[in-house]
């Protein structure tokens, strides 16, 4: 067989999300805290666990905690939801851009039937976290940031 062997490919991905893990993402955010990482080369900052920066590729990541705030930059309302999600409905996933830099995909708590694009724009700050209990098509429970409008 042409290619990587199967061990070689476990052994490289068990090694990639070392200085932060999606199961330490998620406890943060249960926690009240929005966790992510630092590039020591160019200075960025992403909010979610990777192995490279997504700038400039240096593996050189540090872990660093977010302030938690940012400004709603889009939102929609489900009404009609995925297999698995009825009981939810209607919510509002949505994403924001943290004051230092990265985008975040979360949901906001807010009143569905009032929320209206005079909304983007909005400064918003981590209020708690949702975990999904994940269906047949996803690996399992997912935990996402939860945002609340505060001006």
């Amino acid at each position: 067989m042409a290619g990587i062997a199967q061990e070689e490919i476990e052994k490289e991905l068990s090694t990639v999300y070392t200085v932060l893990t999606y199961e330490d993402y998620e406890a943060g955010l249960k926690e009240g805290r929005l966790v992510g990482l630092k590039c020591a080369s160019c200075g960025k900052i992403t909010c979610h666990p990777m192995h490279v920066c997504q700038w400039c590729s240096s593996r050189s990541l540090e872990r660093t905690e977010l302030c938690g705030e940012g400004e709603l930059t889009t939102f929609t309302v489900i009404r009609v939801p995925p297999e698995g999600f009825e009981a939810d409905v209607p919510y509002i996933p949505c994403i924001v851009e943290t004051k230092e830099g990265p985008c975040v995909m979360g949901r906001l708590d807010y009143d569905a039937e009032r929320a209206t694009t005079e909304l983007i724009g909005k400064h918003v700050k981590l209020s708690g976290a949702y975990t999904y209990k994940g269906d047949k098509y996803s690996g399992g429970a997912h935990t996402c940031p939860v945002f609340k409008v505060v001006g």
